[in-house]
């Protein structure tokens, strides 16, 4: 089943910006999404992981999601973060991004108490179902503990609404099956900045990237060059920047591109809301360094 693809190329899971006292600081999170966009970013992810969903009120959720959608203003796609280990909830606010016009729905496996394979299948395609748009489906195991597992992607493939998923399993071997037996009804982007060269060469589409937060218009070149086939350009900007993607998770994501976007001057406060925190000495140093490497400081 071919299905129509939400973008191509590198998407950024945004970050949202906090002031020192923890609320949201708005005029940084406009900035953002502009810096983005001038930067040739193919589509703009809100309240993922990257934007910490997790401790923000569900009328916050919402308020973020609005406020980005209104300001890309159908310049690139916009896909909301609403999965939860709450389908009831998950569909609750999908609904709610629905009607706020998000052009697409980022679902996180359920976390903590996680689920079957049956279980996923029967509440991503409940999700689905009642939302009626597309759903691109996250498997982010090393922070879920749940494994969606090839059947089972064959299975979801089948339904009209889930087009796509983000893998950040970091198992190529499970990507690569996902690109030969789903073909054409599952989209695969790479969660996993340091995996989009590889991942994209079995196939892939793109990636939902944290890296990007930071170097917005790298990663879309990175993605671009793969989805020319020029295999040398990837490779040569993958080389340039690798240590960097991996630099920004030198602590628990997104602590460290929160602290990068500080020291660029792209946002005002590194603040993290607990039980996030801020980078120890010792690792904003190396992040420090590294940023000065690559001239960005």
């Amino acid at each position: 089943m071919k299905k129509d693809m939400i973008f191509t190329g590198a998407g950024t899971a945004l970050v949202t910006p906090f002031t020192p006292a923890g609320e949201i600081a708005w005029e940084e999170l406009e900035k953002l999404v502009e810096f983005q966009l001038e930067g040739g970013i193919d589509a703009i992810i809100a309240c993922g992981t990257t934007g910490e969903a997790a401790t923000m009120t569900a009328e916050e959720h919402l308020q973020v999601v609005d406020f980005i959608i209104k300001r890309v203003n159908g310049r690139v796609p916009v896909i909301a973060g609403t999965g939860s280990n709450d389908t009831a909830f998950c569909v609750e606010l999908s609904l709610e991004a629905k009607q706020l016009g998000a052009d697409g729905l980022l679902l996180v496996t359920p976390y903590y108490n996680k689920t079957s394979q049956k279980g996923l299948v029967e509440s991503f395609d409940y999700i689905a179902d009642t939302v009626k748009m597309p759903c691109i489906l996250y498997n982010v195991p090393s922070r879920t503990g749940c494994n969606i597992q090839i059947e089972t992607y064959c299975e979801l493939a089948k339904n009209p609404y889930v087009v796509a998923v983000k893998e950040a399993s970091g198992n190529a071997a499970l990507a690569a099956r996902i690109v030969a037996q789903c073909g054409d009804s599952l989209t695969v982007y790479s969660g996993e900045d340091n995996m989009t060269l590889s991942l994209m060469a079995l196939g892939g589409k793109g990636v939902i990237s944290v890296f990007s937060n930071a170097l917005p218009r790298q990663m879309h070149d990175l993605a671009a060059a793969m989805l020319k086939g020029d295999l040398d350009t990837a490779r040569a900007l993958n080389n340039q920047y690798l240590d960097l993607m991996d630099g920004f998770f030198l602590d628990v994501n997104p602590i460290p591109i929160k602290e990068a976007l500080y020291q660029m001057g792209l946002i005002g406060s590194n603040f993290c809301r607990l039980p996030l925190t801020t980078m120890t000495e010792a690792g904003a140093a190396k992040l420090t360094a590294l940023l000065k490497k690559h001239q960005l400081v």
